[in-house]
């Protein structure tokens, strides 16, 4: 008899501290680890490390990291943070992405994000100025049906 995994979604809220983005990640692989999911950790922790730190290094607010599975063996990893301004070629999946710098020392997080995730995408959710409603950025791993 086949069972059926529930959906489940766990969110994490992380103050603009530089010790957040590693607390994030070890929150990410006890939830996987909890769930049974550890073939994803390697991805996963990297999707996630990739936008939080991209959230942590280009805004001054709060943000937090919500992971969730509506399929077995499918994962999706979104940061949200205060600033509504989504990164340039993040925001459609045929958009290209402004080449890295490959003599800079940063930049090329969001292209690792595009390399490694299974799909990706963002939300802006307010304008400058306005009530703080920031963005999501989402990026998916594993086997399965697109997680929606």
């Amino acid at each position: 008899m086949a069972t059926v995994s529930p959906s489940w979604n766990y969110t994490l809220h992380l103050p603009h501290d530089p010790r957040a983005p590693g607390v994030a990640r070890g929150a990410l692989r006890l939830i996987l680890a909890a769930h049974e999911m550890p073939e994803l950790v390697p991805t996963a922790e990297l999707l996630a490390a990739e936008l939080l730190t991209n959230s942590h290094r280009h805004t001054k607010g709060p943000y937090a990291l919500r992971v969730h599975s509506t399929d077995p063996g499918r994962l999706r990893v979104a940061v949200w943070d205060t600033d509504p301004r989504v990164p340039p070629g993040f925001s459609e999946r045929d958009a290209p992405a402004p080449p890295p710098d490959l003599a800079a020392e940063d930049g090329r997080g969001l292209h690792l994000v595009r390399a490694c995730a299974n799909a990706w995408g963002a939300s802006a959710l307010g304008e400058p100025g306005a009530w703080k409603g920031g963005k999501l950025l989402w990026a998916e791993c594993g086997d399965g049906a697109v997680v929606r």
